[in-house]
């Protein structure tokens, strides 16, 4: 009985966990002029996001990454993804014990299905509300100091990338793939991230998503970015 409760707990827990879902009133439409990427590394899943557009609302990643097209983002626990090493333990601790968080960040220099061609991509075509909604909910995930900078941890895992220290612990019920999720709710999809707690969830919900509206990986979105 005491552990089906402590069960009950932590799913309520990562009902309302950081990040915060951000409220967009809209319901998605996808048929915006704003390319964005969501890509699967096989276990860890991510947003793909016009560079210049979240740059606007964060100068630091324009003085990191520059003039760069993209900017890949996930969200995971602090230890197991800057890991040179995965280990058996790390990996147990990170799903069952509450875990400080990172964004990783990375510069994508070209076309995304390039880049990221050994790994599964989806394309999203954002409106302008849409966007901005989901750049919101990125730049709620970064942790800022009092103030008000990102703070910066060692080097990303591939290519020009960069971890910062993330709000919010990882946990079972709050990965990285349901971190995924939240951020396609804040811009009006029909998704229960509570439920997206695997990369194969996420992509399969937008595979269905995105056949409902005709998008194709090769279309090209409204008048492009």
């Amino acid at each position: 009985m005491k552990n089906f409760i402590l069960l009950i707990i932590i799913i309520l827990a990562g009902c309302s966990a950081k990040p915060y879902i951000v409220s967009y009133a809209e319901e998605f439409e996808g048929s915006g002029q704003n390319e964005v990427y969501v890509v699967s590394h096989g276990w860890h899943t991510g947003f793909v996001i016009p560079a210049p557009e979240i740059q606007r609302v964060m100068p630091e990643l324009e003085r990191r990454f520059g003039n760069t097209p993209y900017i890949e983002f996930g969200w995971g626990d602090k230890g197991f993804y800057q890991a040179k090493e995965t280990t058996l333990g790390l990996t147990l601790r990170a799903i069952f014990w509450p875990t400080e968080s990172v964004v990783h960040s990375v510069a994508v220099p070209q076309k995304v299905e390039e880049y990221f061609s050994n790994s599964e991509v989806a394309k999203l075509c954002l409106n302008d509300g849409e966007l901005s909604a989901l750049i919101g909910f990125i730049s709620s995930s970064f942790y800022r100091d009092r103030s008000g900078n990102l703070l910066e941890l060692q080097k990303g895992i591939y290519g020009d990338s960069k971890f910062y220290s993330g709000i919010g612990d990882f946990y079972l019920m709050n990965t990285c793939n349901r971190w995924t999720a939240k951020g396609l709710k804040s811009i009006g999809m029909d998704i229960s991230p509570k439920l997206k707690l695997t990369a194969g969830s996420v992509m399969n919900y937008l595979t269905k998503a995105n056949t409902a509206l005709t998008i194709e990986s090769t279309r090209t979105c409204k008048n492009g970015v």
